[in-house]
């Protein structure tokens, strides 16, 4: 009985692998999407690919960050609002960005980087070129129905740090959240 039993199941195991991998009829392709989200009680949405985002400093000399100016060129990033919508007395038509994170060693103005770099941290700008001061929201910006655009920029920065800066790969992460006013 048992090698009965041991012997249907080979078979149907068998059956079941020929339908599974046809090899008269290639892989044409095949792929898998997810999808994810949350819905948020404001008067805009935030644009996919503004929630999250990553931007490249590319490769800063270590020249440039110990010279008297000690910091990279400013590059640009922009938090995308989208649809919108305020209500007939124009209350949340203004918006503040506060943005927080691990502060740099040695400077508590500058966001804390992490990797194998050492002596510096990163700076953030609003749209006026006003430096950023992290868990403090920024002046407020107007927004008009529809589309908006609030643009920042982040540079790297030296510390001042004994020793100057170390080079070496970096990472720095802020979140932001934003007030409807």
């Amino acid at each position: 009985m048992n090698k009965a039993l041991i012997a249907a199941v080979i078979a149907f195991g068998s059956v079941s692998m020929a339908h599974a991998a046809d090899p008269a009829k290639p892989d044409e392709g095949h792929g898998k999407i997810s999808f994810k989200g949350s819905i948020i009680d404001a008067p805009c949405s935030i644009a996919p690919g503004s929630d999250i985002q990553e931007i490249d400093l590319g490769q800063i000399s270590k020249v440039a960050l110990d010279s008297t100016e000690g910091r990279s060129t400013p590059k640009g990033f922009t938090i995308q609002l989208e649809k919108c919508s305020f209500d007939a007395a124009g209350m949340n038509k203004k918006v503040k960005v506060t943005f927080s994170g691990a502060r740099a060693e040695g400077d508590d103005t500058l966001l804390g980087l992490t990797g194998t770099t050492k002596g510096a941290g990163l700076a953030l700008t609003d749209g006026s070129g006003t430096v950023i001061k992290f868990d403090t929201p920024t002046k407020e910006q107007t927004l008009q129905k529809g589309d908006n655009s609030l643009n920042f920029t982040a540079y790297l920065q030296s510390t001042g740090a004994s020793g100057g800066v170390t080079p070496g790969d970096f990472k720095a992460v802020t979140e932001f959240t934003l007030e409807y006013l």
